[in-house]
């Protein structure tokens, strides 16, 4: 889970953007060099954390399979600006990440290839709105641990839930005082990650701020209600000892979405930290069914890219016809 440095065959690239509110978001990619990508693939991090360290060697486990991977710290996250671990708006994180990565896709170089979404825990709620906001842009999701519900023992008594909601317009910045359990220690199984996150300075380690728990609250509670809704093909993927978000509403997920292309993966013994919180060879056994579902879609074509060389076909055949 340390920062992994990139293999020879791995281009990495950082850069800092201004958002529509002004505000310095940091981005982040890493590209296959020697062969032109299979497909775009699109990263989100948990609440916490960041993307360029605690999410390279996802990252660069999937260039090694033929992807590109672009990544974004949400404001309050990791190395964009903002009050660390502060969110007042959930739908400014949509947004921004939305704004982002719809620019990378719209790039000529980038047109005629496939987008897949990868979100982890609160990763997977800004991906189920990003899908809510545009259903036939994305071709795919990979939801692991997703935050469609956070775990009843994780969430205060529903009388402290209902006086946070208001304290949250009063004192939105204050760190909340009775939500106290470790995320990072019952999130990670592995020991040694655990320690590596709590060494990362930017990863934001202080009980939710009272903004911030009131519009993870909101969200997931917006989510779980409107799961038939979500009608893009996706895997989502759980863990069955997961502590932190719910799998059975991952399993509600599977049960009731529309999409007509949907998977699910559960795994006995297994945590939240499904990407590198795990032992190695579990680590090994999630990576397979991810890049597995991966290439069966991709390898099936692309029906974007073949409209495009359609029209591009028909407007040189247009010329021609012109200059005669």
């Amino acid at each position: 889970m340390a920062l992994e440095h990139p293999p020879e065959n791995v281009k990495y690239d950082e850069e800092f953007i201004t958002n529509s509110q002004g505000s310095k978001l940091f981005t982040c990619k890493w590209i296959p060099i020697k062969d032109e990508p299979k497909a775009l693939i699109f990263i989100f991090h948990g609440y916490g954390m960041e993307c360029s360290i605690t999410m390279s060697s996802t990252a660069i486990r999937l260039v090694k399979e033929g992807y590109a991977v672009y990544g974004i710290d949400y404001q309050g996250h990791g190395k964009s600006s903002g009050l660390d671990g502060y969110v007042e708006n959930f739908d400014d994180i949509v947004n921004d990440c939305n704004d982002h990565f719809s620019n990378i896709c719209e790039e000529e170089k980038n047109r005629r290839k496939k987008r897949y979404l990868l979100g982890e825990s609160m990763g997977g709620a800004v991906i189920l709105l990003l899908h809510r906001k545009k259903p036939e842009f994305w071709d795919g999701a990979i939801l692991v641990a997703p935050m469609c519900k956070i775990a009843d023992d994780m969430k205060p008594p529903a009388a402290v839930t209902t006086l946070l909601q208001g304290l949250s317009w009063v004192i939105p910045t204050w760190k909340s005082f009775n939500i106290t359990k470790d995320i990072i220690e019952i999130g990670f199984k592995e020991p040694r990650v655990r320690e590596e996150i709590r060494k990362n300075g930017y990863c934001y380690k202080g009980p939710p701020r009272m903004r911030t728990a009131s519009e993870l609250l909101r969200v997931s509670y917006d989510i779980e209600q409107r799961l038939s809704e979500v009608t893009l093909p996706f895997i989502v993927l759980h863990g069955e000892d997961d502590k932190v978000t719910d799998q059975q509403v991952s399993k509600e997920l599977f049960k009731v979405a529309s999409s007509t292309d949907k998977t699910i993966k559960l795994y006995p013994g297994m945590w939240h930290g499904l990407l590198c919180g795990e032992p190695l060879e579990n680590t090994e056994i999630v990576f397979s069914d991810i890049i597995r579902w991966l290439e069966e879609r991709t390898k099936l074509g692309n029906p974007r890219a073949e409209t495009l060389n359609k029209v591009q076909a028909d407007n040189l055949s247009l010329n021609r016809n012109n200059k005669l």
